[in-house]
């Protein structure tokens, strides 16, 4: 399984916004279009962390082909009175606010 984490501000008291939009986003067959095997959101004094696992190692690719989608531009219309770019200087698209793993560990089977 692959995971990317994106890091962004969140509006403090959204989260029920925030939550709500993307259950209802996740309703529809997107997640299956960009790969998307669970979705986690995560909070912690102002920032957001939106975590998702794919099968495989081409999640950012599927979710920047999505980014047409209308779905996936209306969520993300839908997002933005709740959630902005961490550095909105340098975001450009949802790559751009993607973490970087530099460590990562598995129990064994």
């Amino acid at each position: 399984m692959h995971s990317t984490l994106i890091v962004a501000r969140m509006e403090p008291g959204a989260n029920d916004d925030v939550a709500g939009l993307f259950k209802d986003f996740d309703a529809t067959t997107m997640p299956h279009l960009m790969g998307t095997r669970r979705r986690q959101l995560f909070h912690y004094r102002g920032l957001y962390f939106h975590l998702q696992d794919f099968d495989r190692d081409n999640g950012g690719e599927l979710i920047e082909q999505a980014r047409t989608d209308p779905r996936f531009v209306r969520i993300s219309e839908d997002l933005k009175p709740f959630v902005q770019a961490y550095d909105p200087k340098t975001w450009r698209s949802p790559a751009d606010a993607m973490a970087t793993r530099f460590y990562s560990w598995e129990a064994s089977s």
